[in-house]
């Protein structure tokens, strides 16, 4: 017994003994690298030495179905490997990044260097230390060596992956915004499928006889009704019912039993061509009918406004004469104050020209408003200012019937036009504004269907520098406002040829300033009569005051800051909300007027914003913003 424990402690011991010599061994000849012969091959292994930085790869593809994030693997790469791998990866890192990684390793290979000189200083001490001891302490060294390579390559590589995670997250940001896009353009992709198999079997009903009764002609009609019924109005795929899905694949059975029956391609493109043109002539018929009618209802006054217009008209006529005058008239005659005037015959139109005026003037005891209407509305503006008067500001309002100097021009012809804005008189009145304000040098002309946003005062202060007439230029490509000479205007008339440039910038009516003054000297009238003659009696220009205006004013415009006059609120749908919240004045020039209901949806609270729907009068009318 005591036999087998002596052997049995002789074993552990030898076991233990060779446990501690076998490592010393084994370490003793790696040591064989610190040598002054074996550094520049340890610095060429080290250098050799490269990890993979592609987290994007790891984390998306290699570490998907795992249930544990592992580290970033490190891979080894052969020296002649390194250009093209580093070529590769240059587009996800730039210079910067690439020459700060080069640094850190250029200052990893010199750390490396000195801790190798102090291995070499601790080799040279005396040899009096046993071997055991002397091995000790180089591997010792060697331990705390390969630690601060290991920390030195961690760090580079931890600076490499949060470099490379990055511009990994950037670029499936950018994958991710393509993938939207691309999903919202394809939403109507099933809708449009729908359509297209309706469409193919109704032209497979044309090839059978009016009478058929056979299961096919049935089965057709059954589908072409379900397949309505499916789509509906839907617009995208979600719109569309889950069974959707199955009538399309019902559809398409039925379709593939009718292609063959009906094999003839030829036939069937041409039946499909001849479809083709009945819907074209069916929409230009619906396109001519919808302009028809929507200029019949930009011709019609609405049913709450002619309510409006009757019941004030009423209420004006029920007062005594010494009632029926408007405050501050004494200022209508004042050179010194600001002279509006706005030729109208619509009541709430007027309301918001002077209204917003009024609101957004630094000065409101400076405006004078001169409103010139007919007579059928002349009792009714009057009446409806009579009962909201326009706070401080002093108000005028003169009926064009009043205007006996009028009858001896006798310019104010028929044109050959449906459309009131080229046959009403109130829109010409614009070119004998000397005679209508004989005592005033200046006066700032409005629509009366522009809305003011800003004050107005700094027009008053500009040196207009000889010219008679103040716009904003409409001459830029591009715009929506965009309009040419020879647009209106036509130049093939020698007369208008060689006193005109066709080039030359247009500008916009809805908001002008007038030197009175200037106008007289010019004698302006007298050439708006001459070009006015010569329109009569030869195809000179299309109906309407703008062309007129460009003729007669001609070389006397100063174009004004585009910012002052924004237009376009009429007819076109897509102008900058930045743009008309920026604008001074905004135009609702065009057909689509805000006080009527085919008005612009978007546009109208710029418009409605000026006006008190809660009043008793627009109540009984029932109108509304």
């Amino acid at each position: 017994m005591k036999q087998s424990h002596r052997w049995q402690r002789s074993l552990i011991l030898c076991l233990l003994s060779l446990s501690v010599v076998a490592p010393i061994v084994f370490v003793s000849r790696r040591l064989q690298v610190l040598t002054r012969d074996g550094r520049k091959e340890f610095l060429d292994e080290l250098s050799s030495v490269k990890y993979r930085t592609d987290p994007l790869k790891l984390n998306a593809i290699e570490q998907e179905d795992r249930e544990e994030l592992e580290g970033p693997k490190q891979v080894v790469y052969k020296e002649n490997d390194f250009g093209s791998k580093f070529s590769d990866s240059s587009e996800n890192f730039d210079d910067s990044e690439d020459s700060r990684i080069e640094g850190s390793r250029n200052n990893l290979l010199e750390k490396n260097e000195i801790d190798h000189d102090e291995t070499q200083d601790q080799e040279a001490q005396p040899k009096e230390l046993c071997s055991t001891g002397r091995d000790q302490k180089k591997f010792n060294v060697t331990v705390m060596h390969n630690e601060n390579i290991k920390t030195h390559s961690q760090r580079n590589t931890d600076e490499i992956t949060k470099v490379t995670e990055k511009q990994s997250s950037s670029t499936l940001n950018q994958h991710h915004q393509i993938s939207r896009h691309q999903s919202r353009r394809a939403t109507n992709h099933t809708v449009m499928e729908i359509k297209d198999q309706i469409i193919r079997a109704r032209a497979y009903l044309g090839f059978a006889p009016p009478s058929s009764t056979s299961h096919l002609v049935k089965e057709l009609k059954l589908r072409i009704r379900e397949m309505e019924h499916a789509v509906g109005e839907a617009t995208k795929d979600s719109d569309l019912s889950r069974s959707a899905l199955q009538r399309m694949r019902h559809m398409e059975a039925s379709l593939s039993k009718a292609n063959r029956a009906f094999p003839d391609c030829i036939a069937m493109a041409a039946k499909l061509r001849a479809m083709h043109q009945n819907t074209e002539e069916q929409v230009r018929s619906q396109e001519h009918e919808v302009t028809y009618l929507v200029h019949l209802a930009a011709r019609t006054t609405p049913k709450g406004l002619h309510c409006l217009s009757m019941q004030l008209t009423s209420d004006y006529f029920a007062l005594r004469p010494e009632d029926r005058k408007l405050p501050n008239e004494n200022k209508i005659h004042d050179t010194e104050l600001h002279h509006y005037a706005v030729f109208s015959d619509n009541v709430l139109a007027c309301a918001v020209v002077v209204n917003s005026t009024v609101s957004n003037a630094k000065e409101q005891e400076k405006l004078v408003f001169h409103i010139v209407s007919n007579s059928l509305n002349f009792p009714a503006i009057s009446m409806w200012f009579l009962l909201n008067p326009p706070g401080k500001a002093a108000i005028h309002i003169q009926n064009i019937d009043n205007f006996e100097w009028l009858s001896k021009y006798n310019t104010l012809k028929e044109q050959n036009s449906s459309d009131p804005r080229y046959t009403s008189e109130l829109n010409y009145l614009r070119f004998y504004l000397p005679d209508i304000f004989p005592t005033l040098n200046k006066i700032l002309l409005l629509d009366h269907d522009v809305v003011v946003q800003q004050d107005l005062s700094t027009l008053w202060n500009i040196d207009m520098n000889g010219k008679v007439i103040a716009g904003v230029g409409t001459c830029q490509e591009g715009e929506t406002s965009f309009r040419k000479m020879d647009m209106f205007i036509n130049f093939s008339d020698p007369f208008i040829a060689k006193r005109f440039d066709v080039n030359a910038c247009t500008w916009a009516f809805g908001m002008n300033l007038f030197d009175l003054q200037q106008w007289k000297r010019h004698n302006l009238t007298g050439v708006y009569h001459k070009y006015l003659q010569r329109g009569s009696n030869m195809p000179l220009l299309n109906s309407g005051s703008l062309p007129l205006g460009w003729l007669t004013f001609y070389n006397k415009i100063m174009y004004l800051d585009r910012r002052w006059h924004i237009l376009g609120l009429g007819y076109d749908s897509g102008i900058d909300s930045n743009k008309i919240e920026q604008a001074a004045v905004i135009h609702y020039d065009g057909i689509r007027k805000p006080w009527l209901d085919i008005g612009m949806g978007r546009y109208k609270s710029y418009w409605s914003k000026f006006i008190k729907f809660d009043h008793s009068l627009l109540r009984r009318c029932n109108l509304q913003a």
